[in-house]
């Protein structure tokens, strides 16, 4: 939802947004889960130890550091500490697509899914596979093999159990390994289902819909899929049932293995060594909306079994939502299925028809903000479990976690990057969860696990699914305790500027600013300045200075090298570099406003504007020795966020890709998980939606519709993931974006270096100005470039972009609404937006909403004040009084308050201040927007 491209005399967005604030108000009051404080996260670090990895999924640290893991397509990797080098060390013949009636092959979510070790692995070197055997043999086996040293020995190995599959559609597999304390196995099995029929409970009982109907194995107490399995492993090969699984052995139409059972894709295991409990992630299912006869919105879970159980799947989904008995033939709905009571009746079922009472999930969560569970977010699901972690099991590890961890369960969400801690009592029930280490960025973690130094290692998967994905990583974090290297920073400049390049002789003023110690510890700097040859090593004895800012003049053109290396008071170093290139001097660029506001833009407005470019070894566009085709000028349209990102980042905008807003929305989204711009994944391919859709009128509302609540059958039997936590506007902006793609790209022309430009009429965004020019070289050495972006914003100005806020101004953010809603909490208050040019404006109109009967607020007025929030007031609106409706169709809607400004020139900081001394602790409004108007 984009605040800025709401119409004044509009107020559906003011609506959406304000029933979100309600939201926040009704559980930040009184949050369910309290987020604890947290240790001091600049103590963890993380290490990439290995990347670009193709599609890992679980790995084991061996007792000596070494890290095991498969990656999907069969390959078993090893990763040494010791040579800090990674290696194939087997590749096993696997099933990785499944093959239709018809005999297209299509990739499927099977392969080489999981791996542990013996619990006694010291003495007998046996790891344990999980994966789907190669060959017409539709089945997933259980396998031990030997590793002796870094050999894994193919001869060696034994199939333990075999879990009987079909390979007829995708999905669903599970395939995680663990062990309790008493030398069980845990294994995971998925459903084995397709889910690309129904949005739902997948209960598709017609002949031959077998592979659509989960019945037949999540529910099915006498199948091992939608499981998990406890068994335990004998030195023959064999395993035993162990005591106390969900069915006594012997018992008819049941398997004694099942643990667990009723679940959808329980793709990540993780079994509490000190007390018995089972954790798990179970994948949920794809729905964006309840449906009446049908079932409940999609939830993702996170589970805890402290004993045996049936935990729901097909029938129920979090809490024990029901579904409804549909009938797939008639398209008739049933009775919702009973919790208590569940019965399975459908003909692909082998097992006992009544089941055990279904259990509730421990957190469950929709793809929207879910109330309960704030803390979660939104976007995309996949629910997995990590390790608990126990001060004990580390008590002579280098680097244990801080002891606020103790008895902790990890759990991590693939999709939304984040790693959860969680807390529980002595009776192992939940109290409390809180984000772990939410500053540092993950790329799709799918597995973690604790070394015995006490490091955390995280496997990330990488961006995309079914791909040999860049940011795939294997990474190590650390916990450090005691003594910490210095955080080393650098940087460059000259006289004239702040860069590392310029003519000879070249003086450069080197810096350490911002380098710290975490410990507060004395620190000495060693600079050593090297010349760099063509491969980038040092080519000549380094000149060494001893002082954390010093400066330094290049005589000689040539590319250059300095080395910052920053050591504390117990020897702890760190070093950070900057290359230097002397001999060329950068161009000088100028992009200037000639005439026009300086800040904003006004469609149908001509802004003056020209281009200054001087070079010292090429000339100038003054002089003509720099020809003016040589200047690269343009003027796109840009959301606010990415115009503001754009203007700071100064990328040479020749090079870049400015995002439309749609694409924004997209790159902040889940789709590139599923899509690509052009190839097939799991979804198709962005350029192919573009081709298919080009010409249809309603492609935008009805793609947008599908891209919020889900659906699927355009593309075979793809399902598209419901996405409820977008709204209507964002969606459509997604659409219209990948629609573009069809067209044929061609390079807009550059303007002239000099004259008007009139903005379009009806543009939403950003005007973004951009000016580039690269020199020619000198001495040999590269090119130099220089460039200048100049952001006017649109008039119609969300309050959320503000710079900054004073105390009593909270800021809520939804969705991908990419700017927060204001919500004014108390009277004398304010919101400050920096520098604008208030040259010409005359008029403010305010957009502002004062919702009585959910917000109890009280309303007030807004002075619009320069340079402090005392300053010259320039005008105010009228008191903006509250919503008395009871019309929940009018209960938002804005007051529309104008106010004339006195004439001000130049550019100044800008302040709303709002008002209302008889508020006493009440709100006052939601102020949404302000129109600027000449």
């Amino acid at each position: 939802m984009k605040l800025n491209s709401f119409p004044s005399k509009s107020y559906r967005t003011v609506t959406v947004l304000c029933i979100g604030a309600i939201g926040l108000w009704a559980y930040s009051a009184k949050p369910l889960i309290d987020p604890g404080d947290l240790p001091d996260e600049n103590r963890f670090a993380k290490t990439v130890l290995a990347e670009k990895l193709n599609e890992p999924l679980e790995m084991a640290i061996l007792p000596d550091e070494r890290v095991l893991f498969v990656e999907r397509h069969g390959e078993v990797r090893l990763y040494s500490p010791t040579t800090k080098q990674l290696k194939t060390i087997a590749t096993i013949p696997v099933s990785t697509k499944y093959k239709d009636k018809e005999g297209v092959e299509t990739e499927a979510e099977d392969g080489l899914l999981g791996i542990n070790i013996d619990p006694d692995f010291e003495k007998n070197h046996w790891i344990y596979l999980y994966y789907s055997p190669a060959g017409a043999d539709p089945k997933n086996i259980l396998t031990r093999y030997e590793l002796r040293g870094d050999e894994l020995v193919v001869s060696s190995k034994k199939v333990l159990l075999e879990v009987v599959t079909q390979r007829e559609q995708c999905c669903h597999t599970g395939g995680s390994i663990d062990w309790d304390r008493n030398g069980n196995l845990y294994l995971s099995t998925g459903d084995n289902t397709s889910p690309r029929a129904t949005l739902y409970a997948p209960i598709d009982e017609r002949p031959d819909r077998g592979p659509w109907d989960a019945q037949k194995s999540s529910a099915n107490t006498n199948d091992l899929r939608g499981k998990i399995l406890r068994i335990h492993p004998e030195a023959d090969g064999t395993y035993t049932i162990p005591d106390g699984n969900l069915f006594p052995k012997g018992t008819p139409k049941t398997r004694p293995e099942i643990y667990t059972m009723g679940h959808r894709n329980p793709y990540r295991i993780a079994v509490d060594k000190h007390n018995g409990y089972v954790y798990w992630g179970d994948v949920g299912p794809d729905a964006g909306i309840d449906s009446a006869g049908v079932g409940p919105t999609a939830e993702d879970e996170y589970n805890q079994a402290k004993k045996p159980g049936y935990f729901g799947w097909p029938y129920f989904v979090g809490e024990n939502k029901a579904y409804n008995d549909l009938d797939f033939t008639t398209g008739k709905s049933g009775a919702k299925f009973d919790p208590a009571h569940p019965f399975n009746d459908s003909p692909n079922n082998t097992g006992l028809h009544d089941l055990p009472p279904a259990q509730p999930a421990l957190i469950s969560y929709t793809a929207a903000e879910t109330k309960k569970f704030p803390l979660m977010g939104t976007g995309g699901r996949s629910a997995m479990a990590g390790p608990t972690y126990y001060k004990d099991d580390f008590k002579n590890a280098k680097r244990p976690f801080p002891d606020y961890y103790d008895g902790k369960v990890f759990m991590y969400e693939w999709m939304r990057d984040m790693i959860l801690a969680v807390s529980f009592d002595g009776k192992g029930d939940m109290t409390k969860m809180e984000r772990f280490l939410p500053n540092m960025p993950f790329s799709h973690p799918i597995d973690m696990a604790f070394g015995p130094n006490g490091d955390l290692y995280v496997l990330e998967y990488g961006t995309g699914w079914f791909l040999k994905n860049d940011d795939s990583r294997l990474v190590k974090i650390e916990y450090n305790a005691g003594n910490r290297k210095p955080s080393v920073r650098v940087a460059v400049s000259t006289d004239r500027a702040n860069q590392s390049a310029g003519a000879v002789p070249l003086k450069v003023n080197l810096s350490s600013e911002g380098t710290k110690d975490f410990d507060g510890d004395a620190l000495t700097y060693q600079w050593k300045i090297f010349s760099k040859r063509s491969d980038g090593s040092a080519g000549s004895q380094p000149t060494v200075l001893n002082e954390p800012n010093p400066t330094f003049t290049f005589q000689k053109p040539g590319q250059y090298k300095a080395i910052l290396t920053v050591t504390d008071a117990h020897g702890l170093k760190d070093s950070r570099e900057v290359d230097i290139m002397a001999g060329n001097q950068p161009p000088q660029l100028a992009l200037e406003i000639t005439k026009g506001n300086k800040s904003f833009y006004f469609p149908g407005q001509s802004i003056a504007y020209q281009v200054k470019v001087t070079d010292k070894e090429d000339g100038s566009l003054a002089n003509g020795r720099i020809p003016a085709k040589q200047v690269l000028v343009r003027a796109t349209y840009q959301d606010e966020a990415n115009a503001q990102n754009v203007s700071q980042a100064g990328h040479k905008f020749s090079e870049a890709t400015y995002l439309s807003t749609g694409q924004t929305l997209m790159e902040k989204s889940d789709c590139k998980a599923c899509h690509f711009m052009d190839k097939k994944s799991v979804g198709p391919a962005f350029a192919e939606v573009a081709k298919r859709y080009k010409s249809d009128a309603n492609a935008v509302a009805s793609l947008s519709n599908k891209i919020i609540k889900g659906g699927g059958g355009a593309w075979g039997d793809a399902i598209m993931t419901a996405h409820p936590q977008l709204a209507l506007p964002d969606a459509s902006e997604i659409v219209k974006y990948i629609l573009t793609l069809s067209d044929k790209k061609v390079a807009s022309p550059s303007m002239p270096t000099q004259g008007m430009y009139t903005p379009k009429e009806n543009e939403k965004s950003n005007l973004v100005f951009q000016a580039s020019y690269k020199d020619k070289g000198a001495n040999g050495l590269p090119a130099q470039a220089a460039e200048q972006v100049l952001v006017l914003r649109n008039p119609l100005v969300a309050m959320g972009t503000s710079t900054s806020q004073s105390k009593g101004i909270t800021l809520f953010k939804m969705g991908t609404q990419p700017y927060p809603l204001v919500i004014v909490m108390a009277s004398d208050t304010y919101v400050k937006f920096d520098h604008l040019d208030l040259t010409g404006i005359k008029t403010m109109e305010f957009a502002v909403a004062v919702p009585k009967a959910q917000l109890i607020a009280v309303g007030g007025r807004i002075e619009v004040r320069i340079d402090s929030p005392t300053g010259p007031l320039l005008g105010q609106t009228e008191e903006l009084l509250p919503n008395e409706s009871k019309d929940p169709a009018d209960l938002f809607k804005p007051n529309m308050a104008k106010v004339a400004i006195k004439p001000t020139t130049s550019q100044h900081d800008l302040y709303f201040v709002f008002k209302n001394e008889k508020a006493g602790k009440s709100p006052l409004f939601v102020p949404v927007t302000v129109q600027f108007t000449q």
